[in-house]
């Protein structure tokens, strides 16, 4: 099986200004990882390290750079999913952890359970000595200063980074030499978002899925959105009807009209084929194209 591999940074309205660092950011994260998995890293493994590499990644919107919550803290999300087995683990409102997708990871491989949150999964991190940094090790001034601009702004809402803001979810899907799919998200949530609020991004089905029988995808966007129409898991069922590309935009169309939701997704199926799509204003991807070369760009 040719090895695939596509990973994103968001879909947003990512200010000119922002765009060199997404698409190095997204560009980074393939180079450093599909070589690897080229010479037979597991999928699962390729997620997990490519989502690492943006988290520790200022641009965007998880682990590092993170938005603030109402109450001025950064909470963080993450799932990973084993498309072989259809095992998953993931976290939510964690806390002062660089790399949450590792943390879903070990959730997956060393509990009985799927998904902790908040006191439960820090916890969970302590007796597995993920180690913790302070806050100020994760934020940034530019959030700082966009969580004092909004924080008593009795117009903002949390949908409102749609507008423009360049932060974004981060996400990988990857295809292993044996044939194996695996998926990963990762994000700080929505900026001035209720202490405790859990988007999509942990939630399987909606943040990401994998299923070695159709294909695994990653999501990205409004959150509360996104869960209603189970975005990434309508993506993997329309995968066994129609090309990649078609189900990647049906999924978003879906996403659209039956929510009137906003976001992105990218994919691969069980063939190997990418698809993504997205109805914001733009998004931040990259993928390994057909001779192993790394495509990244912003698409409009």
């Amino acid at each position: 099986m040719k090895t695939k591999l596509i990973v994103h940074g968001g879909a947003w309205s990512i200010p000119q200004e922002f765009e060199k660092d997404h698409i190095d950011g997204v560009h980074q994260a393939l180079a450093q990882v599909y070589p690897y998995l080229k010479q037979g890293m597991s999928a699962l493994d390729a997620v997990e390290a490519a989502v690492k590499i943006m988290e520790c990644d200022p641009t965007f919107d998880a682990g590092r750079g993170a938005f603030l919550n109402a109450i001025g803290e950064i909470e963080l999300d993450a799932i990973i999913m084993d498309g072989r087995t259809l095992d998953f683990g993931a976290v939510a409102a964690v806390q002062n952890i660089l790399h949450p997708v590792s943390l879903a990871r070990l959730v997956m491989e060393r509990t009985e359970h799927c998904l902790l949150v908040g006191k439960g999964a820090q916890l969970f991190a302590r007796d597995n000595n993920i180690p913790e940094l302070s806050p100020e090790a994760l934020l940034t001034p530019r959030e700082l200063e966009f969580y004092e601009k909004i924080k008593n702004d009795p117009d903002f809402y949390t949908h409102k980074p749609f507008e423009p803001k360049p932060n974004g979810t981060v996400g990988a899907v990857a295809l292993d030499i044996y044939g194996n799919l695996a998926a990963a998200t990762s994000t700080g949530g929505t900026p001035r978002k209720h202490p405790g609020r859990v988007g999509d991004s942990p939630l399987p089905g909606a943040g990401a899925y994998a299923d070695n029988e159709a294909g695994a995808a990653s999501a990205t966007g409004w959150g509360e959105s996104i869960m209603k129409v189970l975005m990434s898991k309508t993506a993997c069922h329309l995968l066994k009807f129609h090309s990649a590309e078609r189900a990647a935009k049906l999924a978003v169309d879906q996403l659209q009209q039956r929510v009137s939701g906003w976001g992105g997704i990218i994919l691969i199926d069980r063939n190997g084929n990418y698809g993504f799509a997205h109805n914001t204003t733009k998004m931040a991807f990259a993928y390994a194209g057909p001779s192993g070369e790394i495509i990244a760009k912003i698409a409009v």
